[in-house]
């Protein structure tokens, strides 16, 4: 039986694994309310658990250390109350098998070698070699379809992240490059590492370190 993260769970999540995200971002992930979402974002405000941080134009909320901490305690026990940490567990050692073919893909997208140059920009000139490409990601999201069903099926929270996928991929098959591994859209590479750090902090494993519970 899927278990359904609290509210404040998901927004203060929805933080964490945007790494910097707006009231509408936080909304839109969470599919809570924007007067709802922006009152519990001030209240954590409030809390110490997040931050409002402005870099040129760009602004959102980031957590804080306190935050990280509270947000990784709460993890922990939905986790362990939710029965889901073997099945979490499971599905992370799947990503991380398909983590490098993604990674693969992605630098093959914005590197196309030459003779003279291994590490020379895509052109995107060369048509065969793009389509090779988006046929890798459509594989790739083929097999990440049923892991994000399994992880839904016990943690409700983890399933919007192969329709994000498959969106992202759709535009990229359209002609819309970006969405491949661009930066400042919900790109096929900016889906996959908000996937990649869902998992991370779901199972309370630091980037390049062993697991634990926060």
């Amino acid at each position: 039986m899927t278990h359904d993260s609290a509210p404040d769970l998901c927004v203060l999540h929805a933080v964490r694994v945007g790494g910097m995200a707006s009231d509408e971002a936080v909304a839109r992930r969470t599919g809570i309310d924007l007067d709802t979402a922006s009152e519990l974002l001030r209240d954590f405000e409030a809390y110490g658990w997040v931050t409002h941080v402005e870099f040129g134009a760009t602004s959102g909320w980031t957590l804080t250390e306190r935050g990280r901490d509270e947000e990784s305690r709460r993890l922990g026990e939905e986790l362990d109350q939710a029965g889901a940490r073997e099945a979490v567990e499971r599905a992370h050692k799947k990503f991380e098998m398909l983590n490098g073919r993604l990674v693969r893909a992605c630098t093959d997208w914005q590197l196309r070698p030459t003779g003279g140059d291994r590490l020379a920009a895509n052109d995107h000139s060369d048509a065969q070699w793009d389509a090779r490409v988006l046929a890798e990601l459509t594989a790739i999201g083929a097999e990440l379809t049923p892991l994000i069903g399994g992880l839904a099926g016990v943690l409700a929270r983890f399933g919007g992240h192969a329709d994000r996928f498959d969106a992202a991929l759709r535009r990229a098959r359209a002609g819309e490059g970006q969405w491949v591994a661009g930066v400042g859209v919900a790109s096929c590479h900016a889906v996959w590492m908000e996937l990649h750090e869902d998992l991370l902090s779901t199972l309370g494993i630091a980037r390049g370190g062993s697991s634990g519970n926060g």
